[in-house]
């Protein structure tokens, strides 16, 4: 769709002129001046009834008067003055318009491109290039303005695309271009040309921009994906070992809990066995004032029962009459019991008594004790 019309205004005095000479022709010469005029009327009357005309749902409709834009109307029945005072144009506004960017498409085959590197070769944010495909959707806004403000509509439109575009990846690293943020570009050229646009006032709106391809040069394309690679294998790697950080602080963490928790258990059950003890003895003391003999007999005895518990024992006895010493040989009666049975056991029993002649060599009395 080009721009307006530029042809020069029609001559109006010379076109009243050659309506006359017609109308002398088509009526009839014997008719009168009242007549005449009741046909004049009739005919200025059918040609004031062309001034309606109607604008569908997607038109616009555009009224000229002598070729000079005047105003814009929106869909329904509308009146301008009759040809050849005004006339109207309808163009269609709400047909998708789309402009590709990049590559130019040879013949109806899809896959058939020509690749337009003074388009598609952009700098990045990081002082990288990238190439990019890209396709601009917009409509018409304003009919006036879309007639009457731009030459050449297509080549304005793919201009300024191409300008935004070129804005937003220069201020966008390669990475971010090439994986997450082509989205964030898309938005962002959109907004860019359309406030590009109507600063021309070109009466056009974007619908949207859409990114067709986002790849580094064909040049460097394997050193790129080696360095894409790399960069996957390094971020692969720092995954893993935040996974096993993450495993092994929380174990040492609990390993940590579980000593202290261990040292506090060790401690009160020091504290209080000590406590314990301290009481214990305060207790034997108190005792050992009341009463000092029998307190030292129950500690010794107390004593020697917990250090000779687990220990053979002989017992004799302290005092012996006519040189002959009571010997009870404990030892080998426990022996004898558990050869001879229970039954024997109550027979060695009964009988068993030991004496040592005042010549045998028998055990102090220290000794036994």
């Amino acid at each position: 769709m080009g721009g307006g019309p530029r042809n020069p205004p029609p001559d109006l005095e010379e076109m009243l002129r050659q309506g006359q000479n017609r109308l002398r022709t088509m009526l009839p010469k014997n008719l009168g001046p009242k007549a005449i005029g009741l046909v004049i009327l009739a005919l200025l009357t059918i040609w004031g009834l062309t001034g309606f005309y109607s604008v569908q749902a997607n038109q616009q409709g555009v009224v000229l008067r002598f070729g000079e834009y005047v105003y814009s109307t929106s869909e329904g029945l509308h009146y301008h003055l009759p040809y050849p005072i005004e006339t109207v144009i309808k163009p269609n506004v709400t047909r998708e318009n789309r402009i590709i960017i990049g590559f130019r498409q040879i013949g109806d085959n899809p896959d058939a491109r020509r690749d337009v590197a003074e388009e598609s070769l952009m700098l990045t944010g990081d002082e990288n290039i990238i190439d990019i495909d890209f396709a601009v959707i917009w409509v018409i806004k304003d009919a006036g303005d879309f007639l009457f403000n731009l030459r050449n509509p297509e080549s304005a439109v793919q201009l300024a695309a191409e300008s935004a575009m070129r804005e937003v990846i220069g201020q966008t690293p390669i990475q971010v271009a090439l994986t997450e943020g082509r989205q964030e570009i898309e938005t962002r050229t959109e907004d860019t040309l359309q406030s590009l646009l109507d600063e021309y006032e070109a009466g056009i709106q974007i619908r949207r921009v859409q990114l067709l391809k986002s790849d580094p040069p064909a040049e460097v394309v394997d050193a790129f994906n080696d360095v894409q690679r790399a960069r996957a294998d390094r971020e692969r790697l720092r995954n893993e070992a935040e996974a096993y950080r993450n495993s092994i602080i929380p174990e040492a963490r609990g390993q940590a809990e579980q000593l202290t928790q261990e040292a506090e258990a060790y401690r009160e059950e020091i504290v209080n066995r000590a406590e314990g003890d301290a009481s214990r003895f305060d207790a034997v003391y108190e005792a050992y004032s009341v009463a000092k003999d029998v307190t030292t007999q129950r500690i010794y005895l107390e004593t020697m029962e917990e250090v000779l518990g687990n220990v053979d024992k002989v017992i004799i006895g302290t005092e012996g009459g006519s040189g002959v010493v009571p010997y009870l040989p404990l030892p080998e009666l426990r022996n004898r019991l558990q050869q001879q049975g229970s039954g024997g056991a109550s027979r060695s029993s009964s009988s068993t008594s030991g004496f040592i002649a005042p010549g045998d060599t028998a055990p102090s009395k220290e000794a036994a004790r």
